[in-house]
């Protein structure tokens, strides 16, 4: 019976973990910039501050400026604008237009999903 409680008990604690760690691990705003081309494809986690709004209803474009320590970075995204001003996490898809001779061009960020307000 112990052996049985402290297995159920590991695997609570590894899904815990594992919940916490996925959004904690934040990319910095200035290294999707200065290196675009490492990120083209991929999902990262962002922190920072909600400014800027955009939404144009003919076109279904919504986007946001999310700022953190390391710069700005302008977020597509297809739900509800966030609130201006306050610090948010997101999950997101960093594209690029195209890639030529390893340049990057054309940086697209998707706003995936919204881990939290403060």
């Amino acid at each position: 019976m112990k052996k049985f409680l402290a297995q159920i008990i590991l695997i609570i604690t590894l899904v815990l973990l594992s919940f916490t760690s996925y959004a904690d691990e934040i990319t910095p705003i200035r290294e999707i910039k200065t290196a675009s081309i490492n990120y083209d494809g991929k999902q990262v986690n962002l922190r920072g501050i909600t400014k800027d709004p955009t939404r144009i209803p003919l076109m279904t474009l919504k986007a946001y400026v999310l700022e953190d320590d390391s710069g700005e970075i302008t977020i597509l995204t297809d739900e509800d604008l966030p609130t201006m001003g306050k610090e948010i996490t997101i999950r997101v898809r960093v594209e690029s237009l195209a890639i030529i001779k390893g340049e990057a061009l054309g940086l697209t960020v998707v706003e995936l999903k919204r881990y939290e307000y403060h």
